[in-house]
């Protein structure tokens, strides 16, 4: 637990106009005087700057950060003018980075339905037909939420949502975005027949009864494609959606972010047209960088040159789509993320990789050419090890090259490869609220296997960096996945939140601090973004993206962390969500 340097805290707000004798402080710095806007007094203020880890004020002026330190030096920079806020020891961060989110394209779904994950079957389909009843003049009922592995070998079926609704299309995505369950209807108004071929078998196909019919279980691909023929999204559920989605992200404390992946469309007119109408509207309180990411393996080709283009026309105040994301493997529930060995009780299913090696490496080193940062998704330690292989290469063929590169999700890790992040300058990201005792993953790979799941602290041990996100939608726990709160008390105990005698997830020794967690979503969340020279820490010169919390997370309970609530969220200078003000969207 890091160390707070000694102060002293005048306790009354009239001190701060000049009556206060000297006090020591951990930092001082600021060398104008200038009034602030907004100041913040008598705050345990963990600043991530190495040199000076803790302040007791912070003064801001417009966007910018201009203060910080002791309260008394603060009081140079208040007149009657500043917004003075006395947190009384309340602990003040730089704003929550979320480094792999999906805020537009979980947008289109703010409106949907919203299953249970760690529901059951019968409470699923009780939910769609209530949902059914809820909205009798939709065509189509659209939602997201179900854990495939719930279902059995088998997985969903159309018959089960025939049940309760016979005559409408019904589509639900599961938890991962990765897989659908549709009913009849839907597959009839899809035309998805016994002559209807698979895209990539084995990857992206439709599941089939012994007859050879849909069973109404749609893996990866196939699953966008039915969204898209049966225009689940619109541009206007996606700018009221992302609006919804952003002012929850700031009433978690997050101030920026990384769009991992828009919404399912090649053409950057359309993209930046929901963007700029949601910018305009004054709904983007987030920094956004984001990115474009081939969709099959026939566009790796294109890939970089598509996502320059993204690179030089998605630029906005607030966002700058400039990153190449590249999608290679699927996930360890759908037995479709890449693995060296097959999975349990599926002999010769070992998982797919969307793209070569080769194709791999040609992407990521034209990238470099282009000092082009690169975020790869890999779950499975084949995955993780091939995208390892092309970014060495592209390190060899660039080795000026500005590119920063990111492996996401790595769920399952080989020995090998481990200390390859670190040599490489490899950042992994990861999301904590997955590394709770993972039952239904467990069944399908091997004891290894298991044990080698979000290998944290290895990877923390070994020099790495690790940066930390929601995945939001897919995170699996619905708009709770989108704090960073529960997501750090989980990524240190490994364990569900608030529950100290759940099982721990092999193995205990890979457990985070707390410091280690809150530099994921912050200074080092900063450096994957490449803005750590403007956000990420509480400096002077740095943008004023900060977060109070109503209780210090490296002081209480490590089990009760998850009951943190933010006080008040600041981003760009302005306060963008405040408890008091907005009580009542708070998400539960």
């Amino acid at each position: 637990m890091p160390q707070k340097a000694t102060t002293t805290r005048p306790a009354l707000l009239t001190c701060l106009l000049g009556l206060f004798a000297a006090s020591a402080c951990s930092v001082e710095s600021g060398n104008n005087t200038e009034v602030g806007d907004l100041a913040f007094v008598n705050a345990g203020v963990y600043t991530l700057d190495e040199r000076s880890p803790w302040a007791e004020a912070v003064v801001v002026r417009e966007n910018k950060i201009v203060y910080v330190g002791s309260t008394a030096g603060a009081a140079e920079r208040i007149d009657d003018s500043t917004d003075v806020r006395d947190l009384n020891g309340q602990l003040l961060l730089p704003g929550f980075i979320d480094t792999h989110v999906h805020p537009v394209a979980g947008g289109a779904y703010a409106t949907a339905l919203s299953l249970e994950t760690w529901g059951t079957v019968d409470d699923w389909v009780a939910a769609i037909g209530e949902y059914a009843e809820a909205n009798p003049e939709a065509p189509l009922l659209f939602g997201y939420g179900f854990l495939a592995t719930t279902f059995g070998p088998v997985g969903p079926t159309r018959q089960l949502i025939d049940a309760v609704v016979p005559d409408r299309p019904v589509l639900i995505m599961d938890e991962g975005f990765h897989a659908a369950w549709a009913n009849t209807a839907a597959l009839k108004a899809l035309n998805i027949t016994q002559d209807t071929a698979d895209p990539v078998p084995g990857y992206s196909y439709y599941k089939r009864d012994e007859d050879g019919d849909a069973t109404g279980y749609l893996l990866e691909g196939t699953a966008g494609m039915a969204m898209d023929d049966l225009n689940a999204i619109t541009a206007d559920t996606v700018v009221e959606g992302t609006g919804i989605i952003v002012d929850i992200m700031n009433s978690y404390g997050v101030t920026a972010a990384f769009d991992a992946g828009v919404i399912e469309s090649d053409n950057v007119e359309d993209v930046k047209h929901i963007l700029d109408r949601v910018e305009a509207a004054g709904h983007l309180t987030v920094r956004l960088i984001g990115s474009s990411r081939p969709e099959t393996q026939e566009q790796y080709l294109s890939a970089v040159d598509t996502a320059d283009l993204w690179r030089k026309e998605l630029q906005g105040e607030r966002y700058h789509y400039n990153t190449l994301k590249i999608p290679d493997d699927g996930t360890v529930e759908g037995r479709t993320a890449a693995m060296f060995e097959d999975y349990q009780g599926e002999p010769g299913n070992s998982g797919e990789t969307v793209f070569t090696e080769e194709q791999m490496t040609h992407m990521i080193t034209d990238a470099a050419s282009r000092n082009m940062d690169v975020h790869v998704h890999a779950l499975g330690e084949r995955a993780i090890h091939e995208t390892l292989n092309a970014i060495e290469a592209a390190r060899e063929s660039y080795p000026r090259s500005e590119s920063r590169y990111t492996i996401c999700h790595i769920q399952v890790i080989a020995d090998q490869d481990l200390p390859r992040f670190a040599e490489l300058d490899v950042m992994a990201q990861s999301t904590p609220l997955w590394s709770s005792y993972d039952t239904y993953g467990e069944q399908f790979v091997s004891d290894d296997q298991f044990r080698r799941f979000w290998r944290f602290k290895s990877l923390e041990d070994s020099g790495a960096r690790l940066t930390f996100g929601s995945d939001f939608p897919a995170s699996g726990a619905g708009t709770l996945g989108l704090s960073p709160i529960v997501q750090i008390e989980m990524g240190h105990t490994r364990q569900e939140f608030g529950q100290p005698d759940a099982p721990v997830q092999p193995r205990e020794s890979e457990r985070l601090s707390i410091e280690s967690l809150v530099r994921g979503f912050t200074i080092d969340a900063a450096y994957q973004l490449h803005m750590e020279d403007r956000i990420g820490s509480i400096e002077v010169g740095k943008m004023a993206d900060l977060v109070v919390l109503d209780q210090d997370i490296f002081k209480v309970d490590p089990y009760s962390i998850h009951k943190t609530q933010v006080v008040m969220t600041v981003m760009d200078g302005k306060v963008v969500y405040e408890q008091s003000r907005d009580a009542g969207h708070i998400p539960q």
